[in-house]
């Protein structure tokens, strides 16, 4: 995606990069995988794949803290040690082949053969890296978990394994492109929930609608019996993969309560999280029973992880405060198609430590323009000039006479109570309300708070409609077509409709 192309996505807020290594390094799975790499030694024992040696699993089990003789904890930390190795944490020399087809225990009565480990060079930058080595650490070792997540029950393995040891896919009906994909868009999906609007929302995802999210269609109305039960079907699917997920630090996660799940015997309601036995008949679902099919949301780390994922695909995610370096234009073209609370924030960044006469000149010089972003652009101009002290003020006189930016000078110093502002002619008048009309159709459509504007910047203007057909802006027919269908007065409105046909009869076809 070029640098120039329009954002897919609203703009996160994202913690400094020290508070997110921070974060990193206190996920309880890159912890693990940390204080294994600092184990490692001249006596561990590892396999072909580069996994320690199952009788070293206790021992490693005990190193994190772990009982060491439950199953599930010999399972952390072989999971810590893969994420070790596949970041780096851990260096390993794997066994050399000897000839030898002996199985894993010796069976053909030769000795089995072990590489060995030691901490890697990559360990140093845990202690003594910048933030950002760490953080991409935890991103290699994001990676390695998603892989695993993406990876059926091993229960399921087994029983697709045929009797040559290989995986009978089709039985398993498992597809390892597609299940990862799957994944990614599952948590694409999450991160624009959680964005939307330039912030967090009030809790965490429902896990019914993030499942329906993946596969409820956009343009079904009631959903069948037949797309519940793949929601269902999903959102089983995700409970699994969110608890692999949430000890990386990626999401804090409820999981789905297994009492109820054994209760309910049937598809659930993508919309309240209900299902047969849910609502108790009533169709209302409180937040405790929704609570109870699961709730996850991306943590600040997890943002920054999702992110980065999605610009290595080629996706335009933009982050707030990535702007503060760049030019008036830039900041002006990007922030346009903001909502106004982050192009608020990104403004507020981009303007801090500059000198206020230097930025007010540079943005009233991006704002120029008769092409079809300009009035959004100069609206946003408004907007970052709007904190502005009187040190900005030489600035916005020089621009009093400029037939584009008069009218925002002329309101700017209004605003401040300047007494010697030169009032503006008609012309200037007629052109800023159709800039000022346009740039709020381009920010957020046909509001309904927007046929109050159209009332309130012609009410004062007799003969209103009989002249603004000939302002000469590229957005005249646009605003006056808009005016026709929104304006509060029925009269008004007509007048709008026949000044709009004069307008684009005048202009060339």
């Amino acid at each position: 995606m070029s640098a120039d192309s329009h954002p897919t996505l609203p703009p996160v807020r994202l913690h400094s990069d020290a508070e997110l290594a921070g974060d990193a390094l206190g996920a309880p799975l890159f912890a693990r995988a940390v204080r294994l790499a600092r184990w490692a030694g001249p006596d561990t024992r590892v396999g072909v794949g580069g996994e320690l040696a199952r009788d070293q699993l206790p021992e490693a089990a005990a190193v994190l803290g772990l009982d060491a003789a439950d199953a599930d904890c010999a399972g952390y930390a072989s999971q810590a040690w893969r994420v070790a190795v596949d970041t780096g944490l851990v260096d390993v020399t794997e066994p050399e082949d000897d000839g030898n087809e002996s199985d894993a225990d010796g069976a053909d009565g030769g000795e089995e053969r072990f590489g060995t480990a030691a901490p890697g060079e990559d360990l140093a930058l845990v202690t003594s890296g910048a933030p950002g080595d760490v953080l991409d650490l935890w991103l290699a070792a994001l990676d390695t978990v998603l892989a695993d997540a993406a990876v059926p029950d091993l229960d399921d393995l087994v029983d697709a394994l045929d009797a040559g040891g290989e995986i009978d896919f089709d039985r398993l009906d498992w597809n390892p492109g597609r299940e990862a994909d799957f994944l990614d868009g599952v948590l694409a999906n999450l991160y624009l929930l959680t964005v939307t609007e330039g912030g967090a929302p009030e809790g965490p995802i429902p896990l019914p609608v993030l499942a329906a999210s993946m596969v409820v269609p956009d343009d079904m109305g009631e959903p069948t019996d037949a797309v519940l039960e793949q929601v269902s079907d999903a959102m089983m699917r995700l409970d699994d993969q969110f608890r692999q997920l949430e000890p990386i630090g990626l999401v804090q996660f409820r999981p789905v309560d297994e009492e109820l799940m054994a209760e309910v015997d049937g598809s659930l309601d993508p919309e309240t999280g209900g299902g047969a036995g849910g609502t108790g008949g009533t169709g209302e679902v409180d937040d405790e029973d929704v609570s109870r099919y699961g709730m996850v949301r991306l943590t600040p780390l997890g943002l920054y992880g999702i992110r980065a994922r999605m610009l290595e695909a080629g996706v335009d995610a933009p982050a707030v405060g990535e702007l503060a370096e760049k030019g008036a234009d830039v900041l002006l073209d990007a922030v346009s198609l903001y909502s106004e609370n982050a192009a608020q924030a990104e403004i507020e960044q981009w303007l801090a430590g500059r000198e206020q006469l230097a930025a007010a000149a540079e943005l009233l010089a991006a704002a120029r323009g008769d092409d079809e972003g300009g009035p959004l652009r100069r609206l946003r101009c408004q907007q970052a000039l709007a904190p502005a002290g009187p040190e900005a003020e030489p600035a916005v006189r020089s621009v009093l006479d400029d037939p584009e930016l008069g009218g925002l000078a002329r309101v700017w110093l209004a605003e401040r109570g300047v007494s010697d502002v030169p009032a503006p002619d008609q012309e200037m008048v007629f052109w800023l309300t159709v800039d000022t009309i346009a740039a709020q159709l381009a920010a957020d459509g046909e509001t309904e708070e927007l046929p109050l504007l159209m009332e309130t910047l012609t009410a004062h203007h007799t003969g209103f409609f009989e002249q603004v057909w000939r302002v000469e802006h590229p957005a005249t027919v646009y605003v006056l077509e808009a005016m026709g269908r929104l304006h509060p007065d029925r009269k008004a409105a007509k007048e709008a409709r026949k000044a709009a046909f004069k307008a684009r009869s005048r202009r060339p076809a």
